[in-house]
């Protein structure tokens, strides 16, 4: 599987490419059927200090394409976020799979 990292407007770190692939490695562990994944790391200028940093994740598998985008305090807990939401959005799909 390839995953493809994009910086708006932030440094590339090394570091969070590594923990976002492992935990991209975890969803391709458990469904299969995923090809590939885009991964946005971005910067937003907003008054709250608890959100900021923005992390969105687009993965491609058979269907629509898969989309999570969150703002939290920092990119390791955005990561998570984005990744629990994928899982659900897989599951749904991988059922709906089983069905047809």
């Amino acid at each position: 599987m390839n995953i493809n990292f994009h910086y708006d407007g932030v440094t590339a770190s090394n570091r969070l490419e590594i923990l976002a692939a492992k935990k991209i490695d975890k969803l391709l562990n458990k469904y299969d059927f995923i090809v590939s994944a885009d991964i946005f790391f971005k910067k937003e200028n907003t008054s709250s200090p608890e959100k900021g940093k923005v992390i969105g994740v687009r993965l491609s598998a058979p269907g629509p394409r898969l989309f999570s985008e969150s703002s939290e305090a920092s990119y390791e807990a955005a990561i998570t976020s984005s990744i629990d939401d994928l899982s659900r959005q897989l599951e749904k799909r991988k059922a709906k799979m089983k069905t047809h």
